[in-house]
């Protein structure tokens, strides 16, 4: 059956959640893939990986009915004296057999994100703080804005500051620099935490799965500017933010994460944009922890996010 894990041998457990005390020693792993639906796939997953001298930690798994896909995100521990490499390796066969979209990484490496930010600060700011206290295991090599207000929090926070200019002439100037940043940088996560720029064609391709945008509306609605002004003179009783993918499209990108917060004709403008800030930053770091814990596959224009 392709929905139950079974132990192949004594070398592969199934803990409930990820409660399974593993050794210190044990270096840990996500195995997360994708690929047409079939018979067989858990088997030869859970089979290789025993092979590998691997425990599974947690497994969680989704089959499309409408896509055909299936998708899987595995938790594991790994021999004392493997790497990841090593696993790569070793799983590759499979991967090829079953067609996979795949990646194994290492859960001791600290993904580095890259902030981008303009003149509202509130996501920024709480991006830096989750980091601070240990809620988010990102490393943050650089924040890059167009204006220089978040200088000095970006000092307070000990993360170099880029204040990277954009007009209509400096524009293309602007991105190179951008880009140089990311390369020199090692990014593996670029965050536009209300960064209001739009990146060109050629860099959202070049950053796809790798760039996430927060929209301080639900998409599709209200898109442009002062999206709370055009929820209040629709009379909305709910608003909310939403956390994307980016992509060439203008706010079109696939959904990670939405977050809401009731609002009733007492409201005006003013007031649901206060409490929309508080959306944004929750949507925006709960999509950041998911990219970076490896708990998002992207899934044609959706995402598949195991929570």
């Amino acid at each position: 059956m392709r929905g139950i894990l079974c132990a192949v041998d004594d070398r592969l457990r199934i803990a409930p959640g990820s409660l399974q005390a593993v050794p210190e020693s044990s270096p840990q792993y996500v195995l997360t893939l994708s690929c047409a639906d079939r018979p067989g796939i858990v088997h030869a997953v859970a089979g290789r990986l025993a092979g590998a001298g691997c425990n599974i930690l947690e497994s969680q798994q989704f089959g499309d009915p409408f896509t055909g896909r299936f998708f899987m995100r595995v938790h594991i521990s790994g021999p004392a004296t493997g790497s990841a490499g090593d696993l790569r390796d070793e799983f590759a066969p499979t991967a090829a057999e079953f067609g996979m979209d795949w990646g194994v990484h290492d859960l001791a490496v600290r993904p580095r994100v890259l902030i981008l930010v303009s003149k509202l600060g509130h996501c920024l700011n709480d991006l830096l703080f989750r980091r601070e206290t240990g809620a988010l295991k990102i490393d943050v090599p650089a924040i890059v804005s167009n204006h220089s207000d978040f200088a000095a929090l970006a000092r307070w926070h000990n993360v170099p500051f880029h204040h990277v200019p954009v007009t209509p002439d400096t524009k293309d100037e602007a991105e190179a620099k951008l880009r140089g940043l990311i390369d020199e940088h090692r990014v593996d996560l670029v965050v536009l935490a209300r960064y209001m720029q739009i990146l060109s064609d050629d860099l959202c391709r070049d950053l796809a799965g790798r760039a996430i945008n927060i929209h301080h509306s639900f998409l599709p609605s209200f898109k442009g500017a002062r999206p709370y002004h055009q929820a209040h003179a629709r009379g909305v009783k709910v608003i909310g933010a939403t956390a994307h993918y980016v992509t060439g499209d203008l706010d079109e990108g696939p959904i990670i994460e939405q977050e809401v917060a009731r609002v009733d004709h007492t409201d005006g403008p003013d007031e649901m944009v206060q409490s929309g800030r508080d959306v944004e930053c929750l949507a925006l770091s709960r999509a950041v922890k998911w990219h970076v814990e490896h708990r998002v596959l992207l899934n044609g224009d959706r995402t598949v996010v195991f929570r």
